[in-house]
């Protein structure tokens, strides 16, 4: 066969590839993209609003001690979810924001995890452990997203495994789904692992996305981005699990007290 049939051979067995496979590298870079802003980024504000619970106790505590005593807490994660409750546009903001990138990588993940395409035959930095642990936690992300948003804003609640959220009762309504389960603290454990699963997934993901886009050539670059990136995932993950213990450990009676007591506030004249 000549140079040139061969050229057109292969030009036609191209042109007539699954999309998938004829732009793989694009949607490739897309997808990692994706898992970096905005749903990554995403992460931030949110580990760090649930934490809150906690951290509100001991920055805001001047602020909320006409609440009493254990109310700033309490009082700092409700402004926190008031806010985002109030924010203009919010369900606009959720689908272009959240749900459709969420959607997009979550599809796009299966399917190069079912694949098995990965780069590790072209590299050869990723560790079989790292990319069995990337798939796990992507899968169980996927399915916790999931749960965690249907119950948010369709009052789905699985069985008891995600809560029933009144969003005018934030603290004690997530303290009593975190205390209970199939046995005492059963969903705080599911919440930690879940949690922590996608935590993981984000930073190594963020490590595997600059192999991905070309930004780490070097063994010594990747191991700097390494560090990076293992800061990024402990803090988050610090966040994440102060969050769950706050809740899990939170007085729900003195936290409906307060809620009452804002409640009030907010109504008076």
């Amino acid at each position: 066969m000549s140079e040139s049939n061969a050229s057109a051979s292969h030009a036609t067995s191209s042109s007539q590839a699954p999309f998938l496979e004829r732009h793989y590298h694009l949607l490739r870079r897309l997808h990692s993209l994706s898992g970096i802003a905005p749903i990554g980024v995403f992460l931030l504000p949110h580990l760090t609003t649930n934490s809150s619970i906690v951290w509100g106790g001991v920055l805001n505590a001047k602020k909320y001690a006409g609440l009493g005593d254990g109310a700033a807490g309490v009082a700092t994660f409700q402004h926190e979810v008031d806010f985002i409750h109030n924010l203009p546009a919010l369900i606009f903001i959720e689908i272009f924001v959240l749900w459709l990138p969420i959607a997009y990588h979550a599809i796009l993940g299966v399917y190069f995890a079912r694949s098995g395409r990965t780069n590790t035959d072209r590299y050869g930095y990723q560790a079989n452990t790292r990319y069995a642990l990337q798939r796990l936690s992507g899968y169980l992300g996927v399915l916790f997203i999931f749960m965690h948003i249907a119950s948010l804003r369709w009052g789905f609640t699985f069985g008891g495994f995600m809560p029933s959220f009144d969003p005018h009762h934030a603290s004690s309504t997530t303290a009593q789904h975190l205390q209970g389960g199939l046995f005492p603290y059963c969903n705080a454990i599911f919440y930690a692992v879940c949690v922590t699963a996608l935590v993981f997934h984000f930073a190594n993901g963020l490590w595997t996305a600059a192999i991905t886009w070309g930004l780490t050539i070097s063994k010594q670059a990747q191991q700097r981005w390494g560090y990076v990136c293992a800061g990024i995932g402990a803090g988050l993950a610090a966040a994440g699990l102060t969050a769950v213990v706050g809740f899990a450990t939170l007085d729900i009676e003195r936290a409906q007290q307060t809620e009452a007591k804002i409640a009030q506030t907010a109504h008076a004249p």
